[in-house]
């Protein structure tokens, strides 16, 4: 079957302009930006970094932050921005060594420690969500510590998350919950880089800009 040339010279140019796209997508899209929308996973214990509006009934009392497993769940979602209303501008990739805050999507409180002990294992330091509207205060301060040579904050690399504050750094103890929030894993802040505090983007959405600086993004599954 022949397909009719009207179509042809619709087509055509439609495949090239995606094509195009693609390529100039793909010179950005390793980065992790500002104003991306992404789940954060554990490399040691592939979890999922969590929160939802259940109170730690120790501690700070603050909004629980936890490791859960499945990939489907919407309040793992996190956005991350810069540490004050104007810095991190919206698609810039992030640098190494960048100072950060993650927003929890479903909450707008903000990825927060502080000097409590944790709930679970009280030799380490609790981690939770706090504020109002993405507004907090220092504790929700972390600087992004890349590997290897890069430059900027990329993808598919890990990284670990050293808070300001108190210098911990994001991890997991490896011990789970019992009810109401049965299985899932505590999230902590570790006094010294170990298993448990590497950390790689999962699915999300991450805007990034392009050479004709129209907002764009790249999305995988949420």
């Amino acid at each position: 079957m022949r397909v009719p040339l009207f179509l042809v010279d619709i087509i055509i140019p439609a495949i090239l302009i995606l094509l195009i796209l693609q390529q100039s997508n793909g010179k950005t899209v390793r980065d992790v930006t500002f104003g991306s929308i992404f789940k954060f996973i554990n490399v040691a214990y592939q979890v999922r970094l969590h929160s939802h509006d259940i109170k730690y009934g120790s501690g700070s009392g603050q909004q629980s932050v936890t490791g859960v497993e499945g990939s489907d769940d919407v309040n793992s979602h996190w956005l991350v921005k810069g540490t004050s209303p104007s810095g991190g501008k919206r698609g810039e990739p992030i640098p190494c060594g960048s100072k950060i805050r993650l927003e929890h999507s479903s909450s707008s409180k903000n990825l927060h420690s502080h000097h409590f002990g944790a709930p679970l294992s009280n030799h380490h330091q609790e981690i939770s969500a706090y504020g109002s509207d993405g507004v907090g205060d220092s504790g929700d301060c972390w600087v992004v510590i890349c590997k290897g040579n890069s430059r900027t904050w990329k993808r598919d690399e890990s990284v670990e998350l050293k808070h300001i504050d108190t210098d911990v750094y994001l991890g997991v103890s490896g011990r789970t919950f019992s009810r109401p929030i049965a299985g899932q894993f505590e999230i902590v802040g570790l006094k010294h880089p170990m298993e448990g505090s590497q950390w790689e983007t999962a699915e999300g959405i991450f805007i990034h800009p392009t050479e004709l600086h129209h907002s764009t993004h790249s999305h995988t599954e949420l």
